[in-house]
């Protein structure tokens, strides 16, 4: 089943429940469905990676408007970001803990053969691909600069 179809039984159930929190998730979600689907140079079916990182860009607009909100105090505006990030979160793969992501930078470290911090381009296009959908980039960045900076 597509995340298209996913998103549209969801939909049905959220609007039989009542449920307005789910409802506004998942419009958006089916917003960026229809987006992706009628952008240039696209197809009728979106790959499953394309589906991913554009759930992804959702969960990370959602997560900086909570840090923000959450600055502002905005208790109000920043409930609504977690109640939509939780539902987001549910067609995301599961992301890899921050122990794992370091043990797999580890290894691409070693792979590539960095040794400071100016590697870290190389690193990081490597750790991309390899961490795309798995790993949030924030995480991996933070964690690249920290392992780099140890070895210097």
């Amino acid at each position: 089943m597509s995340l298209e179809q996913k998103v549209m039984e969801d939909l049905k159930n959220a609007m039989r429940a009542k449920d307005e929190a789910a409802l506004r998730t998942l419009r958006a979600i089916k917003a960026a469905i229809l987006i992706e689907k009628t952008s240039e140079g696209a197809s009728e079916n979106i790959s499953e990676a394309t589906e991913t990182k554009m759930l992804q860009k959702l969960a990370k607009q959602r997560r900086d408007s909570l840090e923000i909100f959450e600055k502002q105090n905005r208790e109000d505006l920043a409930k609504k970001e977690r109640e939509e990030l939780a539902i987001i979160e549910k067609f995301l793969p599961q992301q890899m803990g921050a122990e794992e992501v370091k043990k797999e930078l580890q290894a691409i470290i070693a792979q590539v053969g960095a040794t400071s911090p100016a590697d870290m381009g190389k690193v990081m296009g490597v750790a991309t691909k390899q961490l795309a959908g798995k790993a949030d980039g924030k995480l991996i960045s933070e964690t690249v600069k920290q392992l780099l900076s140890q070895n210097a």
